[in-house]
C-alpha cells in the first residue's frame, strides 16, 4: 500500500489526532474505533482526500466497508487512483 502513510497523515490532520497517529496501522479500526469519526468527519475527510490525491469519489461509492479500516481506506483511494 504505497500511500498508506499519506491517507494516515490526512486522516490525523483532519480529526487532529496528533499523537494517535503514529498508532494507527493497516489494520487499524475506523467507524467506531476513533470517537472524532463521526459522519461530518467522513466527509471532511473524503474532501481532503479528493483534493489532495486529485480524485472525486461519488457519495454512492462510500460504504461503512470503505471506512473499516485504515487499509481498506487506503485501498478504497488506490482504486480511484487507478481509474
Amino acid at each position: 500500500m504505497q500511500h498508506l502513510e499519506e491517507v494516515r497523515n490526512i486522516l490525523s490532520d483532519v480529526l487532529d489526532l496528533n499523537e494517535r497517529k503514529k498508532f494507527l496501522t493497516e489494520a487499524s479500526p475506523l467507524l467506531g474505533a476513533i470517537p472524532e469519526l463521526d459522519s461530518m468527519a467522513v466527509v471532511n475527510v473524503i474532501t481532503a482526500l479528493e483534493d489532495h490525491f486529485e480524485i472525486t469519489v461519488d457519495d454512492d461509492e462510500i460504504s461503512a466497508r470503505v471506512f473499516e479500516t485504515l487499509g481498506s481506506l487506503t485501498a478504497f483511494i488506490e482504486q480511484k487512483l487507478a481509474e
